[in-house]
């Protein structure tokens, strides 16, 4: 019997299906050409949006006019944080740098934060304003500027705020929690190794020493001092004072502009505006971006950075 399937007819199957093949082959490669150009045109696309959003295109004109330069301190006062003293100098400085802008604004919201933070700029103020002494800065404020927000306001040629606002709370604290009582409950003994015999001062797992109570009492009330004395310097004779003002209480914007806590009412728009007749302003501020806040908050390692909060709570003063 005849083979029904002649060597010509298995050639042109064979070449049909290499055909097939090889189309299908080219399809694919094209498929994934124009989806490769589909993921470049978005990253492209991605890249644009990024930049149009962190460059300010129109930086370099608006600020050969005459403006009022903006800095804002918002939030706590902390080294890693946002509001911290090596950003707020940064915008400072170059906000009295510019010699189109007249005046400075500080913009505050704040309840508070590290004394040394909230000092380092007040310290920097009062520079910039014996450096550049035809160039005021007015301290703004918005919900809050209570402790080591005030104690930045202070270095201020006025402090305006609204009349709700929040001011004042002059005075320091430390706070942090005993474990001791629910360790002897639960078993667990602590064993502490110190090579000093103050070295493990206000352990939040030992038992409080009430010598270590008194030195820290004395620390707390050697910073407070210091805050009253930045406030009476930066105040002067505007100062209404009472027995409670250095208490650590806080008062409405009313309130503290009776008491010579604050000048005035305004905003950052009517003190640019009124007072320092330029209307135009221009954000100085500086910002951490996302990657460098998260290095920040990570530090060198987390095991050290959950101690250091530990320990931190305990022994950290703050103006808050």
């Amino acid at each position: 019997m005849d083979n029904p399937q002649s060597p010509d007819t298995n050639l042109s199957w064979e070449r049909k299906t290499l055909e097939k093949l090889a189309f299908a082959s080219l399809e694919e490669q094209k498929a994934k050409r124009r989806w490769g150009i589909v993921f470049k045109a978005l990253g492209f696309a991605y890249l644009l949006v990024v930049l149009f959003a962190v460059v300010d295109w129109g930086a370099g004109s608006e600020h050969e006019q005459r403006h009022t330069a903006m800095v804002t301190l918002n939030g706590v006062i902390e080294a890693k944080g946002e509001a911290n003293a090596e950003n707020l100098i940064a915008a400072l400085d170059a906000a009295f740098e510019e010699k189109n802008a007249v005046a400075v604004v500080l913009r505050i919201n704040s309840p508070g934060g590290s004394p040394v933070q909230a000092g380092m700029i007040n310290d920097e103020i009062r520079r910039l304003r014996g450096k550049y002494p035809d160039k005021p800065l007015y301290a703004v404020v918005e919900d809050m500027c209570a402790s080591g927000g005030y104690f930045v306001a202070v270095a201020a040629d006025k402090i305006y705020v609204n009349k709700a606002s929040i001011v004042g709370s002059i005075g320091v604290l430390m706070d942090g929690f005993g474990f001791n009582g629910v360790m002897d409950k639960v078993g667990v003994e602590r064993r502490l190794l110190t090579a000093g015999e103050n070295k493990g001062f206000l352990d939040p797992f030992s038992p409080q020493v009430e010598r270590h109570k008194v030195h820290a009492q004395t620390l707390l009330n050697d910073i407070h001092q210091q805050f009253i004395d930045v406030v009476k310097a930066g105040r002067g004779k505007r100062l209404k004072e009472t027995p409670e003002m250095f208490s650590g209480l806080m008062w409405t914007g009313v309130q503290s502009v009776q008491m010579g806590l604050a000048d005035d009412f305004g905003s950052i728009d009517s003190v640019a505006r009124d007072v320092v007749q330029a209307e135009k302003v221009l954000d100085y501020s500086v910002k951490d971006n996302i990657a460098e806040r998260f290095a920040k908050r990570l530090g060198a390692g987390a095991v050290n950075g959950l101690w250091k909060g530990v320990s931190e709570s305990a022994l950290g003063a703050r103006l808050r």
